[in-house]
């Protein structure tokens, strides 16, 4: 369902208005006038999620919510930029348009292209003319892995890195090769935690967790597909067995929670 352009730009006028008076100094709301664009990183982060799990949840209304929580993140960024005469929401909306312009000559340009491999081979060509950087510059491997590490969630970026480190030749030669890399890195994970090192304990489980990512990769597993499974799984057996519970499960014992773990465990195998 369509809606005229007016009444979209409207409504967006609308919610920059109301930013604006809950960012005011005459009446405005204290929460508000405390946050800075710092602040918010953490409310940025947790309102993409929530889009993400609104849309895999595939209900219409709360994917239309959660992006609305997502849109005033943007929001808020621009009116605070403003205020400290930064940017403002125009030159955001000026800025993603003239990229996209500049990033598809396909569309708007006379460039011809036949696939999508030639569409990404052209957006990341432009996209390295744009920052300055030479061919040779931006295909060099640690540069796109930075970039990876830069802008992805962790375990995301791991994967990601994993795949690109691998097709440039860092990689073992049969899945049994990666078995013994696990078992080497958690004897070494181990060794680390029997001292009192934290950063070097931290260390080997970044190396123990990379080492299980790519066993992942060599399975053609998604390992933040199968994380967040595990999380869901475990939200729906503590849902069950607060239901299950004639009281609050912090006044239960740890055998009684195992009772209570295994019941709801069974009824969700069902």
């Amino acid at each position: 369902m369509s809606q005229p352009t007016d009444a979209i730009l409207n409504s967006l006028e609308h919610l920059i208005q109301v930013v604006a008076r809950l960012r005011s100094p005459d009446g405005g709301c204290p929460w508000d006038l405390a946050q800075t664009p710092e602040t918010l990183i953490p409310y940025v982060i947790e309102e993409a999620y929530e889009v993400v799990h609104a849309i895999r949840g595939g209900e219409q209304a709360a994917i239309a919510e959660e992006l609305g929580d997502l849109l005033l993140q943007v929001i808020l960024q621009a009116q605070i930029a403003s205020e400290a005469g930064d940017f403002n929401l125009q030159d955001i909306a000026e800025g993603i348009s003239a990229k996209l312009i500049r990033r598809h000559p396909h569309v708007f340009g006379e460039v011809a292209v036949d696939t999508v491999e030639e569409v990404r081979q052209n957006w990341d060509k432009i996209k390295a003319q744009e920052k300055g950087e030479t061919p040779e510059l931006a295909e060099k491997l640690s540069r796109k892995l930075d970039r990876y590490n830069a802008t992805l969630p962790p375990l995301m970026a791991s994967m990601k890195m994993s795949k690109k480190a691998a097709a440039a030749g860092f990689e073992w030669e049969k899945i049994e090769d990666v078995w013994a890399k696990f078992d080497e890195e958690l004897t070494e994970f181990h060794e680390a935690l029997a001292t009192e090192d934290k950063a070097h304990q931290q260390a080997e489980l970044g190396d123990l967790l990379f080492t299980i990512v790519n066993l992942a990769r060599w399975y053609d597993l998604d390992p933040s597909e199968a994380l967040h499974g595990t999380n869901q799984r475990l939200v729906q057996r503590i849902t069950l067995m607060e239901k299950f519970a004639k009281k609050s499960l912090a006044d239960y014992d740890i055998t009684e929670l195992d009772q209570l773990w295994r019941q709801a465990k069974k009824e969700l195998n069902q």
